[in-house]
């Protein structure tokens, strides 16, 4: 709503790019100054960043995760140990001097992970031991490549390492693929195809044929069992394990990777992690990475194109405008407004100083819920609702109003209205 407002045109009905969406609607920007491939969050920007990781986080605490916080850098020996120093350096930015040590920031955060884990001893009983984090990892891209959020060399990750025994391996990359299909749900993205991407020639990936073949019929029995259907992609898998990845298309037609399950036998046996088992016996975990959004940026990037700017209302930087038809209603409208706030929904006042009612409507149009109040209105505590859609609905009491509207945010519900109760 504070964004500048977008005039209609064949562009806008045909192609969103997230890149002009993003700067028109006030989300974020970058600065020279700043430097390329770093964008900055405007607040309306920030809304939607802020709920989307809140949503994501309170998922993952339903589903059995606990979060932890790393640093963002790390000694140059961890990633060497990673294996990322060997294969993956070309992407890293390189060491720097500190106290006689090579200081990296880092390009992942599962060796982080890995360490956390080691850091403590471990049953049987503990396991699967789900450990999740938003957390900032860094990306040499080149400048040719850097575009908006969707490449950029500082990410914000939603990643996540489940320390699991060998016969758990199937049910938790199963339920990580549930819940991604869940996110999608609430987000209201359709994925453009699953792939399970497998190492291909050349010495990038790491040499252990017998634990590549172990997991890539894991990830395969997974697939299966889910009944989606899929495509096997050669040169796409991590170097150290294959992928589920989770493919979406953007307004021009290109593909990236969102979402991804994988299945890692490698960092587990360089780290030298392991539980007690129920022979008492030390035991190898097995390590499954797991993202449900990937980055919040190229997230946020899809969102913005698959959506043109109209986010469900669960995660629209203003959930309700509300238009006072005259000054004669400004109070009742900076009370609904007050309302709203008290049951956490982001509202606005938008009065005539702004134009006339109409200009206010088309300015506000991406907003999901337009509440308009009149001298009627007013009297009776009633709002005429506006739906984004094109909907009007005949006045309705304020408090049914806020409960339905409320309700339907509250579940992260992608239909503006529930046609099922009026």
């Amino acid at each position: 709503m504070r964004g500048r407002s977008l005039a209609p045109d064949r562009e806008e009905t045909t192609m969103h790019d997230h890149r002009r969406l993003g700067r028109e609607l006030d989300l974020f920007d970058t600065d020279p100054l700043i430097g390329a491939g770093l964008p900055y969050w405007l607040p309306d920007g920030a809304t939607v960043r802020h709920t989307l990781e809140e949503y994501i986080r309170a998922v993952e605490r339903q589903a059995g995760y606990r979060h932890v916080y790393s640093p963002v850098l790390g000694k140059r020996e961890l990633y060497e140990i990673s294996g990322h120093w060997s294969h993956y350096s070309g992407d890293m930015f390189p060491p720097m001097d500190l106290g006689g040590e090579q200081v990296v920031l880092r390009p992942s955060l599962c060796p982080h992970h890995a360490l956390i884990y080691r850091s403590r001893s471990h049953s049987y009983r503990e396991l699967p031991l789900r450990m999740a984090e938003l957390g900032g990892m860094y990306r040499s891209e080149l400048s040719g490549v850097l575009g908006g959020l969707t490449r950029v060399r500082s990410i914000q990750l939603n990643d996540a390492h489940v320390f699991c025994t060998l016969d758990q391996i199937t049910d938790e990359a199963q339920a990580a693929l549930d819940l991604i299909r869940r996110a999608y749900r609430a987000l209201g993205i359709t994925p453009s195809r699953f792939r399970l991407s497998l190492p291909g020639p050349g010495g990038k990936y790491v040499d252990a044929p017998v634990l590549w073949q172990r997991s890539t019929a894991l990830l395969t029995e997974v697939l299966d069992r889910s009944g989606l259907p899929y495509e096997a992609a050669e040169g796409e898998a991590a170097f150290y394990g294959p992928k589920i990845d989770v493919q979406v298309t953007d307004s021009a037609g290109r593909e990236s990777t969102l979402s991804t399950v994988q299945v890692d036998f490698h960092q587990p046996e360089q780290f030298d992690l392991h539980y007690i088992g129920q022979d008492g016996a030390r035991h190898r975990p097995v390590m499954v990475h797991r993202s449900i959004i990937g980055s919040v940026e190229r997230a946020v990037a899809h969102l913005v194109e698959q959506h043109g700017g109209a986010f469900p209302a669960w995660l629209a930087p203003t959930q309700m405008v509300i238009l006072p038809v005259s000054e004669g209603e400004s109070a009742q409208a900076e009370a609904l407004a007050g309302r709203c706030e008290a049951i956490g929904l982001r509202a606005e006042v938008a009065g005539p100083e702004r134009g006339t009612l109409g200009a206010r409507v088309r300015e506000a149009r991406l907003v999901p819920y337009q509440a308009v109040i009149g001298s009627r209105e007013a009297a009776d505590d009633q709002v005429a609702l506006r739906l984004r859609d094109g909907r009007r609905l005949e006045p309705l009491h304020a408090a049914e109003v806020l409960a339905r509207v409320g309700a339907l945010v509250k579940d992260h519900r992608t239909e503006l209205w529930d046609s099922g109760t009026g």
